[in-house]
């Protein structure tokens, strides 16, 4: 089961649990309670509220906590060691990359910024799948750090709508082979 599904499982678990509460309210609502009935359901009431936020708090933490604690985005400030850096600056409706080929097996920093507008920064691998993504900012530069593990020709693409010519915003740069491979 890859990430998407775990999250659709999720999802749909979580809309049957509120849609059984609805059913639940709709199926008690015609019933006559007298005041001691009213007084304890609403002190249960009280107490799973309680218990739900509590369970609530906990894997909001925890969720956070397990998807943070490994943040991909490397720190914007400062160099970040990689061997290989290639800055790419983006305008309507080009991509131009310094230098054109880098190195498999090895970490790539892409330092990444536009000279007009803001641009969706993505490389497609060979296969045509997304291997990593950024912005692309006028005055700002992003960082990127990705190591890639085949050579072949990557596409990169533009991923935020940036005007009539954003469609055929492409280019590709060649990963080559680690060297002695």
């Amino acid at each position: 089961m890859d990430l998407q599904d775990a999250i659709w499982a999720i999802a749909l678990s979580g809309m049957g649990l509120v849609t059984l509460g609805f059913l639940y309210v709709v199926s008690q609502s015609g019933r006559v309670a007298d005041a001691e009935a009213t007084r304890r359901s609403a002190h249960k009431a009280n107490v799973l509220r309680r218990w739900l936020f509590g369970v609530l708090l906990v894997g909001f933490v925890g969720g956070t906590w397990a998807t943070l604690h490994r943040f991909p985005i490397p720190a914007q400030s400062g160099d970040l060691g990689a061997p290989q850096v290639v800055d790419v600056v983006a305008r309507m409706w080009s991509w131009q990359f310094t230098p054109e080929t880098v190195q498999a097996g090895s970490a790539v920093e892409f330092r990444v910024t536009s000279a007009d507008v803001n641009h969706g920064f993505a490389i497609y691998s060979p296969e045509g799948r997304i291997v990593v993504q950024t912005q692309a900012m006028p005055s700002y530069s992003n960082k990127l750090l990705h190591t890639f593990d085949q050579p072949g020709t990557y596409t990169v693409q533009c991923l935020e709508y940036c005007g009539i010519g954003h469609g055929p915003m492409k280019a590709s740069f060649e990963v080559i082979a680690a060297k002695g491979e």
